[in-house]
């Protein structure tokens, strides 16, 4: 690196972390200037030239990216290179945005001091590089003025003062070639950042499917000790009602676990609904439930008037509670405190219609053909569209459409209140509401037409006795083992038709158990089932090439699984099949 200073420039709001990144680049040797705000960050700008910008994004006034983008607004600093700092969950979104506002890179807080080290350096070197190359071109075109003027006395030179002017022309083509090796050098700094960056994408997408896998461990055994409270009588209202709050938010959260294996989903329009006739009134107290704790803080009135007998609807109840919630939550927000908000519904023709209105600040007619589009907020200036990133409206488009819906929003103007209209297809209002999840559950373990002998392995003694005891209900013959070498003992002995097996054991994991399993002969016509959090394609495709029949992800559907097990017809292989056969991924 050049032993030239060059000028750093730190921006924060907080003078502790200020002297952090002063701690942490001191070693860089560098001129380190620190401003505490995005205006006193522009005055710097305008003072000294910087060689990379370290830039807090969360800072009152004037953010980051209002700053980034007054900075690269300015011919002279556009080329600057800025590195975003924050301490928030950073959404592909965020990113985008910083990217089009110039930003090179992202840390995220708690810095890491090597990490941020390493990335200003390389910018530093970078910054040199260029300065280094100005000159160089500076020279060359000082040479070509030199050979230019030779060329135009040529006659009147002597011969001695040409070759000078040669020996001059040789020097530049020296400093050119020395240009073009720094622009390669360049180049190839930006390929492996983005490389860098590459890899940082891909080891996201491995720390989601690992944060999906543990958060679908603990899931499994309390969705079946959900089960298990529906099969027993509670005669207390208020335990029943704990029951049902504990059964819809943990199958809300199943949901949820289940988007983090694919956080663009939605950008790409690849969001799963399963449309099935629901009762509106079961969606619309699922939405209130989200949105009750905003109404009590801000102490709005909501007013719900649904007609009798329920309206029947065509869609997946989860979805709609979602964007029912979304909904409910944006009138909630943009209503000042003590407001009312309404919600109604009619049914007109083959559709339901839903309306949300609220008396709250409404929204400029200008800004209604935008409101569907991401990133837009009523109100940009308003305190109040900090809690969000303009999405969710434009989520609840998508999947409105995806029901074959539609939505739109009026507003009188500014002050004046707001009402979403919701149309979704009707369902036959003749047919009966979805069954409860008592009765789904009876139904799935007492209704179950064949008994098995069922072997269940898993490390985790609460989702192995859970699942264990709910098979048990609906009349199957259950054994359990802890780990692989209990279950390669006890198979043997109770030589089961069904085995379910864990992935993720230690000491002898599921594929390898699988594998020894379908090696014996009392284990080449056994059904093999994968039960694990592990839910991604390549997951599926390791468990048929170990030799299961089917892959279920945690939390286990008793009600699907029940009707699987009734699909399997004894015997279930009159031959022995070979360990490579491609088999049923559930």
């Amino acid at each position: 690196m050049s032993s030239e200073r060059v000028n750093i420039l730190l921006v924060d709001d907080q003078p502790a972390r200020l002297l952090s990144y002063q701690a942490i680049l001191q070693d860089l040797g560098q001129n380190l200037i620190i401003a505490r705000s995005g205006l006193e960050a522009l005055e710097r700008m305008m003072q000294h030239e910087f060689a990379v910008v370290l830039l807090d994004v969360s800072m009152p006034g004037m953010d980051g990216f209002e700053t980034a983008g007054l900075i690269h607004d300015h011919p002279r600093y556009e080329r600057t290179p800025i590195i975003f700092v924050t301490g928030v969950h950073i959404t592909d979104f965020d990113r985008l945005k910083g990217y089009k506002l110039g930003a090179v890179d992202y840390v995220l807080i708690p810095v890491v001091p090597e990490i941020l080290r390493s990335k200003v350096a390389v910018l530093v070197e970078l910054h040199l590089k260029r300065r280094e190359l100005q000159q160089l071109n500076s020279t060359l075109a000082h040479a070509n003025a030199q050979l230019a003027l030779a060329h135009s006395n040529l006659q009147a030179e002597k011969t001695r003062e040409l070759e000078r002017l040669n020996d001059s022309l040789r020097e530049a083509v020296s400093g050119l070639e020395q240009a073009n090796r720094a622009l390669h050098n360049e180049n190839a700094e930006r390929a492996r950042m983005e490389q860098q960056l590459k890899e940082a994408d891909r080891h996201k997408d491995e720390f989601l499917a690992m944060l999906a896998h543990e958060l679908r461990n603990p899931l499994a055994p309390i969705h079946n000790a959900i089960r298990l409270m529906h099969l027993k009588r509670l005669e207390e209202p208020q335990l029943q009602w704990a029951r049902d709050v504990i059964d819809r938010q943990a199958t809300h959260l199943t949901r949820l676990v289940d988007d983090l294996l694919d956080v663009s989903r939605i950008t790409r329009g690849k969001i799963n609904i399963e449309v099935r006739p629901l009762e509106l009134a079961a969606a619309v107290a699922r939405a209130v439930e989200t949105v009750q704790p905003m109404l009590t803080q801000q102490q709005h009135e909501l007013r719900i008037d649904l007609p009798t007998p329920p309206l029947m609807l065509l869609g997946d109840l989860t979805r709609v509670t979602q964007v029912l919630g979304n909904v409910l939550g944006n009138a909630v927000k943009y209503t000042n405190a003590g407001g009312i908000i309404e919600l109604s519904a009619r049914l007109d023709d083959a559709a339901v219609e839903i309306r949300v209105s609220d008396n709250g600040i409404g929204i400029p007619a200008a800004l209604l053909p935008t409101v569907f589009d991401l990133f837009s907020q009523a109100g940009a200036m308003d305190e109040r569209s900090r809690g969000g990133l303009g999405i969710g409206l434009a989520l609840v488009k998508r999947l409105i459409g995806l029901h074959g819906g539609s939505i739109s929003v009026d507003s009188a103007g500014v002050g004046r209140g707001t009402q979403v209209i919701i149309r979704l297809p009707a369902a036959p209002q003749d047919q009966n509401a979805v069954p409860t999840a008592a009765a789904a559950a009876s139904h799935a373990l007492d209704g179950a037409q064949s008994k098995r002998r069922i072997l269940i392995v898993d490390d985790n003694e609460d989702a192995l006795e859970s699942l264990a005891t709910l098979l048990r209900f609906g009349g199957h013959d259950v054994r359990t083992a802890a780990n692989g070498f209990l279950a390669l003992d006890a198979a043997p002995r109770f030589l089961p038709e069904i085995a379910v097996l864990d992935i993720g054991m230690p000491g002898l994991d599921g594929y390898e158990l699988a594998r020894r399993m379908r090696a014996q002969p009392w284990g080449q016509t056994m059904v093999l089932i994968a039960l694990t959090g592990w839910g991604q394609d390549s997951d599926r495709r390791r468990s048929s090439d170990a030799g299961f029949d089917s892959h279920w992800v945690k939390p286990l559907d008793i009600e699907l699984f029940s009707n699987y097990l009734d699909r399997l017809h004894p015997p279930q292989h009159s031959q022995p099949r070979p360990l490579a056969h491609a088999r049923h991924a559930t």
